[in-house]
Order: C-alpha cells, then structure tokens, then sequence
C-alpha cells in the first residue's frame, strides 16, 4: 500500500521540481514570460533596454513620403485643397487680424456641422428611422494623446531647440568668422526685405514657391543643377579668396 501513495505523490514532486528550476535565474524553463533562457542576465537587461528605446522613438504626424508627394503634386485633389486652404488662410491674415480670421474659421465650421447635425435629425424624425448621432463615428475616435507620447514629442523637440542653441552660441561668439560675417550680411540683407515685405507676404510666398519650385526642379533638373553648379563653384572660389586674406583663418587651416 505504501507503493502506490508513493506513486501518486510522484507527480506533485516532479512538478514542483520543475516549477522551482523554471523559476530559478538561469535556469532552462522556457515557458515563463519575459525570460532569457538562452542570454545571461547582463545581455538580457541590455535586450530590453534596446527594445524599451527603440519602442520609444517619437512618431511623425506626417511620413516624408506624404509630404514628398503634397509637394510634388502626386494627388491633385489633395494637394489642391491643402495648397488652396492654407493660401486662403493666408491671405485672410493678410486682410483682418488674427482674432476675426479664427473667428470667423470657427463660425464657418460650426455653421455647416449645426446645419447639417439638424438637418440629419429631421430626416430622421420624417422617416422615423433610429440611425443615431450623424457624428458618432469622429466622436469615438480616441485622440487622447498619451503621457508617453507627449514625452517622446518633448524629447523630439528639445533635439532640435538644443542644437539651434548651440548653432546661435557658435554664430553669435564668433566661432568661425566667415559663418558669423555670413549671418551679418544675411541679416542686413533682411532689413531691405522687411522694408517692404511683411511676415504674413512672405509666408505667402514661402507657400508659393514650395508648391512650386520642387515641381519646375523636377521637371528641368538637368538644366537648374547646371547653372547651380557653376554658381557653387564660383562662390567657392569667392570665399576661399576671403578666408585667404583673413589672418586667423589661414592660421587654423596651416594648423
């Protein structure tokens, strides 16, 4: 008799045998998630870290391929209603100030989703049909924007926010004299442009010539990279003859 409890108390042991090994670091069982039975717990830790930052990386509003093919006019009907809104958008600023051009886009929107809101309801009554709310597939789209999310943004913006800081330092304590006297006449060419342009016409040219030029480029690319590389030569040259007469600069390039 004692056999046959021995027997049966046989596969309680083995298998908390087995769950004491699998719980074991280092140990071979397989089946617990999130385990590393084949990596150390150094190359483990340093695994997820990688997926954890990899995981982490922002993600663009917008890819570069659909703003490559807004640009370039790859859908007519969307570019057109994009290019056409902003420029109206645009020229309205230029017209009235900011708070009527936001007022009245308000007013606009609210006009045709209140029309349209009423007018879906008397349907409804008319036909006695029970569709629901007309809006109810936008309202329960989630567009919460997480706190990692908000994060990763942050983060993405501060890349670019600390490394204008460091360009402006360079510029502005003169680390390299040609890039500092390039920003002084820069500027100073930009006191004849704010003379007689404001920042709303030259975001409206801005626009124009980014719908624009990328269109013309690609189409006589073959020419514009012709004349643009005859231009670059020459003002190569140009500045190697200023860095020439500079006395520091021909020092650090000796050096």
């Amino acid at each position: 008799m004692a056999e046959p409890s021995a027997a049966t108390q046989s596969p309680s042991v083995s298998s908390s045998s087995s769950v004491a090994e699998s719980s074991a670091p280092g140990g071979g069982g397989g089946g617990s998630p999130g385990a590393c039975p084949t990596l150390g717990a150094k190359s483990c830790g340093s695994s997820c870290a990688d997926s954890f930052v990899s995981s982490s990386q922002p993600v663009s509003l917008f890819s570069t391929s659909q703003v490559h093919d807004l640009i370039f006019w790859r859908d007519v009907k969307k570019t057109g209603f994009v290019f056409g809104t902003t420029l109206i958008m645009l020229l309205s600023l230029a017209a009235f100030s900011v708070i009527s051009v936001v007022s009245y886009l308000i007013l606009a929107l609210l006009s045709v989703t209140i029309s349209f809101r009423v007018y879906k309801s008397v349907i409804q009554a008319v036909q006695k049909s029970e569709e629901g709310h007309p809006f109810k597939a936008y309202l329960d789209v989630d567009i919460t924007l997480s706190s990692e999310a908000f994060h990763n943004y942050v983060n993405a913006a501060m890349v670019h926010i600390n490394r204008a800081l460091k360009l402006m330092i360079r510029l502005f304590l003169v680390e390299d004299l040609v890039d500092s006297l390039k920003l002084a006449v820069f500027m100073w060419l930009m006191t004849y442009v704010g003379a007689v342009f404001n920042g709303i016409t030259l975001l409206i040219l801005a626009e124009l010539l980014i719908f624009s030029v990328p269109v013309v480029y690609e189409k006589y690319k073959i020419q514009i990279d012709h004349y643009v590389g005859i231009a670059r030569d020459q003002t190569k040259s140009i500045v190697e003859k200023i860095q020439a007469k500079l006395p520091g600069i021909a020092k650090k390039k000796a050096e």
